[in-house]
Parts: structure tokens; C-alpha cells; sequence
């Protein structure tokens, strides 16, 4: 069993170093086909880099689809890694650099406005499937996510693609901004990154189940922590990246895109693959509830003079903090005992 751990463990450390260097190439593919087919700056982060970087939690939730046929680690990967995006990265991003991180109104009253309005669309989904189809077989709270309920998040993130394009139907690129681009290199970068993330996820997903049914912690548990962390390393890379390169707006869009993306696609991608899933709602609900609060928290630091401070900074990193902590009280002490089991 020890030995079954140790292996489960070092393929989680190998698993994540290449996600973090398939995204890397996807990454920077993706950016250079950005300015080679002259997308503004908004829309590479929200759009481009965003679902780029995005890739490894849709691929987790994929696999976790096909090898449990259950969306619990794959969804708990979302929900943690949209905690893990709201407030690490930013923070991160923030202390790597000398300067504030400039913010702009479309990206506090727009990205960060609608990606408010994914997060409650997504609690109606859940709540809607509690009401319409829920679980009678379980001593919990739950409800069944079926392929029509899929359909409502889906159809949000079209709404969020038509506003996109017509936010953007008037830009004018820089001529000068694709210069020098091998186009056909880069693809070829951007395709060998995809399938990277997509062996590398494989292995992480089966390593992290292994890890979480020796120690006894739930497979949603699991993956808002640790699979969560080592998914969203791609979108850390993008956001520290772009804020050192003094593009502070594509840096905080990368975030609120990628959060957007996970939360109305990839889960319902999942639930397309599946057919249905059964979730434990009064699980899934505290978790959705810190994920309001990050992202309000996030919200009013950026809306103060547009701009994310140092100190700011730090008191998102706190608040991740104290949110690992009460997960780490939660499935390994009887201190605290908010979250129910199950599910």
C-alpha cells in the first residue's frame, strides 16, 4: 500500500511538471497566432489564452468522465481550481511584479461582471437539478445533472463568445504584431502542447483517485486541492507571464476567462459524456459558496483605482490560505466539521 502511494505520488509530481510544460508551448503558440491573426488584447486573454490554459481542467473532467464515469473528482478540480484561479494567481502575478497591475472598466465591469453571473448560473443549474431530478438513492442531499440541464451553462458561454465578438467588431490590429511568426511551427507547437496535457492529465486524474481512496477523502475533495493546484499551474504561467510583460489587462482577463470557461463548459461537457451525474449538493454548495466570495473579493480589490497593490496581493494569498486550511480541518480532523460525506 505504501509503495502503491509513493508511485501514485511521484507520477502526481512528473504528471504536473508536464502539464506545466505542454501548457507552456500551448501557451506561447497561442499567444503568437493571437498577434499573427491581429485578436485584441482582451480577447487573447479572456478568449485564447484563457481556453488554452484551460485545457488541462477540461481534459481532467474528460477523463474523469471516461475512467470513473463519475464527474466528482472532475468537478471538484473546477470548482478548486476557479478558487485556486481568483485568488493565487492574481496574488502571484502581483507580487512578481514592481508595479501595480492595471485593470481597466471592461475588465471590472465586463469579464469580472459576467464571470459573477457564470458562477450563479452554474448554483441555479445544480439547484435546478436537486428540484427536477434528485437522487433518492443517497442519504444526502442530492440531484442529478442531466444533458438538457448541461444545455443552460453551455448556452451562456455563447452569449459570452456573441458579446465578445461584437465588443471587437471594430478593432483595428497592429499590422506589425504578426511579424516574424512561423505560422506553421506554431501550430505544430500548439498541437504537441494538447497532446501533452492530454497524457500527462490522464495519469494525473488515475494518480490523484489512487491518492484519494487510500487516505479516505473524497474524490470532490480531492480534486478542489490538490488536482485543482496542479491544473491551474498553465494559467499561473500565463497571467505571471503577461504581468511582467506590463499587459496587466491580459493578465487578470486570463483568470476571469479561464474561470468562465471551466465553469460553463467543462463541467457541462462532462455531464454530455456521462448522460447524468449524481452530486452531493450539500457538498458542492460550500464549496460554490467560497468560490462567490473569492470572486467578490477579487472584484472589490480590483475596482479600488483599477489596480491590484502588493498588499492587496497578499490578502488574496491569506484568503487561499484560510480556505486550504478549512478543507485540511475538514477531511483530516474532527475540529471542524461543516462539509457532510458522501457523494
Amino acid at each position: 500500500m505504501a509503495g502503491s502511494t509513493a508511485f501514485a505520488a511521484g507520477i502526481v509530481v512528473v504528471a504536473t511538471g508536464a502539464v506545466w510544460l505542454g501548457s507552456a508551448w500551448l501557451e506561447s503558440a497561442s499567444e503568437d497566432l493571437s498577434g499573427y491573426y491581429g485578436l485584441p488584447q482582451v480577447v487573447q486573454g479572456s478568449i485564447v489564452a484563457a481556453v488554452g490554459s484551460s485545457f488541462p481542467e477540461l481534459a481532467t473532467v474528460v477523463f474523469s468522465a471516461v475512467l470513473t464515469e463519475s464527474l466528482g473528482l472532475g468537478a471538484g478540480a473546477i470548482v478548486g481550481s476557479a478558487i485556486f484561479n481568483v485568488l493565487v494567481i492574481p496574488a502571484v502575478a502581483g507580487i512578481s511584479t514592481e508595479e501595480d497591475i492595471e485593470a481597466n472598466r471592461t475588465l471590472v465591469y465586463k469579464e469580472a461582471q459576467f464571470y459573477m453571473l457564470a458562477v450563479s448560473a452554474l448554483v441555479i443549474t445544480f439547484a435546478m437539478a436537486v428540484i427536477y431530478n434528485p437522487d433518492t438513492t443517497v442519504d444526502y442531499i442530492a440531484g442529478t445533472l442531466t444533458r438538457p440541464l448541461a444545455l443552460i451553462p453551455l448556452g451562456l458561454y455563447g452569449l459570452y463568445l456573441f458579446i465578445q465578438a461584437q465588443d471587437t467588431a471594430d478593432y483595428v490590429a497592429d499590422p506589425s504584431a504578426g511579424e516574424g511568426v512561423d505560422v506553421g511551427r506554431q501550430w505544430g507547437f500548439l498541437l504537441a502542447g494538447l497532446v501533452v496535457i492530454l497524457v500527462a492529465v490522464h495519469e494525473l486524474v488515475g494518480a490523484v483517485e489512487t491518492l484519494g481512496t487510500v487516505a479516505g477523502v473524497p474524490g470532490f475533495i480531492m480534486g478542489v486541492t490538490v488536482l485543482a493546484a496542479a491544473t491551474s499551474l498553465p494559467d499561473a504561467l500565463v497571467s505571471v507571464r503577461a504581468a511582467r510583460d506590463d499587459r496587466g489587462v491580459a493578465s487578470l482577463a486570463n483568470v476571469l476567462g479561464s474561470n468562465t470557461f471551466d465553469l460553463l463548459v467543462a463541467i457541462p461537457v462532462g455531464v454530455l459524456i456521462v448522460g447524468h451525474w449524481s452530486f452531493n449538493f450539500a457538498l458542492a454548495i460550500p464549496m460554490f459558496a467560497v468560490l462567490t466570495l473569492a470572486t467578490v473579493l477579487l472584484f472589490t480589490v480590483l475596482r479600488t483605482e483599477l489596480a491590484l497593490s502588493t498588499a492587496e496581493s497578499v490578502a488574496l494569498l491569506v484568503a487561499y490560505g484560510l480556505f486550504v486550511a478549512w478543507v485540511v480541518l475538514e477531511t483530516a480532523t474532527s475540529v471542524v466539521d461543516y462539509l457532510p460525506a458522501g457523494g
